[in-house]
């Protein structure tokens, strides 16, 4: 379980990497900074808050007092950009992204310093919530889950019998495919087996078959995969978390090109103002999974989480008919192509995660 001061150092981190891809921005002067009248890193004669030459603040800190309000403001504020982007974000993300793409973006964090938070704030909420699971686990399961496994079973074994039947009766002559049923009865078999081995809580040494030779070597990796996933699952579970937090940054790029392909040709918007949409609609996500996941952790009731997750199509489709100025029916019918496109890469993308863990 992570410990509040870790959570606090990865929010902490989130917010310095978010502040240096945010230039700071309109700071004024603070108890415990320096009052230069020439620059302190290019000796420019200073006019204002910050040099005109270099960019550097003025007024530079000298006590430690000062360092922990840049800390704490850093943290918390964001030169008090969050506090203006986050409403929007939750409920009007089509006019933030209008206004980012637009050029009015000093009153807002900009997409890349805020999703660097969040992935930050996201994966540390993740942490919080519980340890690594077992997918070995041989704890006993809930009555119910037992008796449906037991059913399950029962069914599979009855389906395999019927088949036997048959196939001893294609051999027989008395009509029927041989071959075919075999491949039918194989597969039942299987069945059967990874069922026994869903009761037991042991998983199946192999998960994949192949013919052919690419086939045989794809089924290879997978199972050389699985097979390190069975060995040590906790360290696994491990990899996977860490991987999706360093390549969180890739769902950006894989989903951009799906978002052209509802503008296709188009000479209003550009490759620019879909990363900037795609960027502002996936800190969202992450926000919404952390508070999903939080309160269904911690809460007893399920109606304010699938209430939430109701709500990411909604905001889907408010953030494209605002972004991109649609009718009502343009919008409607690109949010579920949206639904659709955003499933699919969080799938690749959690694939992707798992076999690079497994393989690793």
């Amino acid at each position: 379980m992570t410990s509040g001061g870790e959570i606090i150092g990865d929010i902490a981190q989130g917010a310095m990497l978010s502040r240096a891809a945010e230039p700071e921005h309109g700071e004024g002067q603070d108890d415990g900074h320096t009052h230069e009248r020439a620059c302190l890193n290019c000796g420019t004669v200073l006019i204002g808050s910050h040099c005109h030459a270099c960019g550097q603040a003025a007024h530079v800190h000298r006590t430690l007092g000062a360092f922990f309000h840049d800390l704490l403001h850093g943290v918390f504020h964001f030169e008090g950009k969050i506090w203006r982007t986050l409403p929007l974000l939750a409920w009007r993300p089509g006019k933030l992204t209008r206004e980012y793409i637009d050029g009015r973006r000093a009153s807002y964090v900009s997409p890349i310093a805020l999703f660097l938070f969040v992935v930050f704030l996201s994966f540390a909420v993740f942490n919080a919530m519980g340890d690594a699971i077992s997918v070995n686990n041989t704890a006993a399961a809930p009555a119910e889950v037992q008796g449906g496994m037991a059913q399950a079973r029962e069914e599979a074994e009855q389906e395999l019998a019927k088949l036997e039947a048959r196939l001893a009766d294609a051999r027989a002559g008395k009509g029927g495919d041989v071959a075919v049923l075999e491949r039918e009865v194989e597969n039942a078999r299987k069945a059967v087996l990874v069922i026994e081995a869903a009761q037991s809580g042991k998983l199946p040494a192999e998960i994949a078959a192949g013919s052919g030779q690419g086939g045989e070597a794809a089924a290879k990796s997978f199972n050389q995969a699985w097979e390190h996933l069975r060995e040590n699952p906790e360290l696994i579970a491990y990899k996977m978390q860490t991987s999706a937090y360093k390549f969180a940054w890739l769902v950006i790029p894989l989903s951009v090109p799906f978002l052209w392909l509802l503008f296709p040709f188009s000479r209003r918007f550009h490759i620019y103002d879909h990363t900037v949409f795609v960027t502002y609609s996936v800190s969202f996500q992450l926000i919404l999974l952390a508070l999903v996941g939080v309160l269904a952790t911690w809460g007893e009731g399920t109606l304010l989480p699938a209430l939430l997750l109701a709500y990411s199509p909604f905001h889907m489709y408010r953030q494209v008919r605002e972004a991109y100025g649609l009718t009502r029916f343009a919008a409607w019918w690109r949010t579920w192509f949206l639904t659709f496109f955003a499933t699919f890469v969080l799938v690749l993308f959690a694939t992707g995660v798992t076999l690079y863990a497994a393989a690793g």
